[in-house]
């Protein structure tokens, strides 16, 4: 024990290295899962917080889609995040690559998109990235997405300095 303490321990430093990979791996797997269901709308209703909040923060719904969409074109494996910060509300699209690298600090994961080979290698080709990618809006639960929003009364103004 007392090894571990002083990072001597090679076992228990690499162990500890991998759990944000690992467990970042599985959390952000349950909200992709969870944030799809079969024939669901191509967009959330247009009176929806979500939509507003989109809308609000992207300037459209078609603006947001663009940009998380050119998110989920980009070269390499990861992971495409509609987040929001319980600050300010503000939504932000954002690219994470190895289950813990470029998760923005106490963001909220609303929407969450799978862009490993793995979620569609098996019914689409490599090249052919974009076609899992229309699949993946036709089949959003924007009911889970608007679940996920940070309720307004859960916001506290930061205190004068």
């Amino acid at each position: 024990m007392q090894n571990r303490a002083s990072g001597r321990d090679f076992e228990f430093a690499e162990l500890t290295r991998r759990l944000g990979f690992e467990y970042g791996g599985m959390i952000l797997h349950e909200y992709y899962f969870s944030n799809l269901r079969a024939g669901a709308s191509l967009r959330p209703p247009s009176t929806s917080a979500v939509a507003e909040a989109l809308a609000r923060c992207f300037g459209s719904v078609e603006d947001w889609r663009k940009d998380f969409q050119a998110v989920g074109g980009l070269r390499g494996v990861g992971w495409v995040l509609l987040c929001e910060d319980p600050t300010t509300r503000r939504l932000t699209n954002h690219w994470v690559s190895l289950h813990q690298d470029g998760m923005p600090a106490g963001f909220k994961p609303l929407l969450v998109l799978d862009v490993w080979e793995h979620a569609f290698m098996r019914d689409y080709r490599a090249t052919e990235r974009g076609r899992y990618l229309d699949a993946f809006f036709r089949n959003i639960d924007w009911a889970v997405v608007e679940r996920r929003l940070v309720e307004p009364t859960a916001i506290r103004p930061a205190a004068a300095a």
